[in-house]
């Protein structure tokens, strides 16, 4: 495809698409950036929470482990331990994860004297709404589709922004690579969103790709993908359409997977003990959750659940011995997982430390910008009675390159796929509405 000066028919049909995709997915644009960029920052906002439970005054004798676990329980009554979580100075509360009607409770218990601090339910805690937020709107699967959908126009809207954005006969580098401030008003908003959308383009692609995973329609496809292909090894390691997967063993017959729930059974006494003094020993990386047997399985689970995942570990212990049964480490998951993982952690602003939170906020302002900018482009021009969209000029020769294209994004994102056919059966019974058509600045094609 020939690349055409503004004003001819392929330019205005690219910037008509630029603008379907904005219309839909720019309200999620600014959503998902809000939310993710909170949810970059969940290690400093959860330890400024939970400060009232990491200040405590050590004395000379402690609890067990089976003692606190207990305490917690008996707090919640009818529920059963799911989760210890080793604490991680001598003045922080333990973490205890029960099982109970209605969800998991987490129960911070002081390790002195045994007195519960407070029972939060899980689902509720503070980072956890922005979380189910970010992923799924609070709407479950089909907020989750909703997210999805709105990511995959995304990627129309920045590659058909590229498009319009990529110089045409334009010397120097303003309003290219930065905006032009003495032009007035139209032309400051017209750089400022051309030139943010050329800088934010490719981490505002990058964090779509990883963000997918987590989507219910597209991680339950790369799950299929990969189970027909052979390459899915053992549970993975993120939630799926705001849910966590399905519980499968892990390593070999013993293990659940990392943040998994299970329904965990009884555990004979000194069980706890040794399994938190074994978990003490492997010095994973915090926090690190000792899960007992589930129903099947035999031995104790000890996870990391370490923001940065590629530091993440698995282990079971005999919980009759202490003595470790099986372990695994980031670094043996298959080659895809460790990839999905390292662009996971990328994505919550936990891979390389503060410098990741910064690019994240960073990454959102700038999306957030871009989202401004063209929602007073299009207030500033768009005509009296009308939607605003640019005009079809008349119906542009569909290429081999542009058609394999769609084909391959469809492929890719079958959500996308999926509302593409819509848009354009919606669009083609509009056009055929004289006052619908005049509204979207359509008008009859004729082939």
């Amino acid at each position: 495809m020939s690349v055409k000066a503004p004003g001819t028919r392929w330019y205005n049909a690219v910037w008509r698409w630029h603008f379907y995709a904005g219309m839909l997915c720019v309200p999620f644009v600014l959503w998902l950036a809000t939310t993710g960029c909170i949810y970059a920052w969940r290690p400093q906002i959860e330890a400024w929470i939970d400060r009232p439970y990491d200040s405590l005054v050590p004395t000379a004798t402690r609890a067990t482990p089976e003692a606190i676990a207990a305490a917690a329980v008996r707090a919640v009554p009818g529920s059963r331990l799911h989760k210890y979580e080793l604490p991680q100075s001598d003045r922080s509360a333990v973490r205890v994860l029960v099982g109970a009607k209605g969800g998991d409770r987490r129960v911070y218990v002081d390790p002195y004297r045994l007195r519960v601090l407070e029972v939060v339910v899980e689902e509720d805690r503070p980072m956890q709404l922005v979380s189910h937020l970010h992923g799924e709107l609070l709407a479950g699967a089909w907020g989750s589709y909703l997210v999805e959908i709105a990511a995959c126009w995304a990627v129309v809207m920045i590659l058909t922004g590229l498009y319009l954005w990529w110089p045409r006969g334009r010397s120097g580098l303003a309003g290219i690579l930065y905006p032009r401030l003495s032009g007035g008003r139209r032309l400051f908003w017209r750089d400022l969103h051309a030139v943010t959308g050329i800088w934010v383009s490719l981490l505002a692609l990058f964090l779509i790709s990883t963000g997918l995973p987590w989507a219910k329609a597209w991680g339950s496809y790369f799950k299929e993908i990969r189970t027909a292909t052979g390459t899915l090894d053992g549970p993975v390691d993120w939630t799926i359409g705001g849910r966590k997967p399905a519980d499968e063993p892990m390593l070999g017959d013993h293990a659940e997977h990392m943040g998994m729930t299970m329904p965990h059974h009884g555990y004979r006494a000194g069980e706890l003990n040794r399994a938190v003094a074994a978990a003490t020993r492997l010095d994973f990386a915090p926090p690190v959750l000792v899960s007992p047997p589930g129903k099947e399985a035999r031995g104790w689970t000890i996870a990391s659940d370490a923001a940065d995942r590629p530091l993440r570990a698995q282990a079971v212990v005999d919980g009759a011995t202490g003595a470790v049964l099986a372990r695994k480490d980031f670094a043996q998951r298959y080659w895809i997982d460790r990839a999905v993982g390292y662009g996971i952690a990328t994505h919550e602003g936990q891979l390389f430390g503060i410098a990741n939170q910064a690019l994240i906020t960073a990454t959102a302002l700038m999306l957030m910008t871009l989202s401004v900018s063209g929602g007073v482009l299009w207030w500033r021009r768009r005509p009296s009675g009308r939607l605003g969209a640019p005009m079809v000029l008349s119906r542009p020769r569909f290429g081999g390159a542009l058609i394999a294209m769609i084909v391959t994004l469809g492929l890719a994102m079958p959500l996308f796929g999926v509302s593409l056919l819509m848009v354009l059966a919606i669009e083609h019974g509009l056009a055929r509405r004289p006052s619908a058509a005049r509204w979207l600045g359509l008008r009859m094609l004729k082939e």
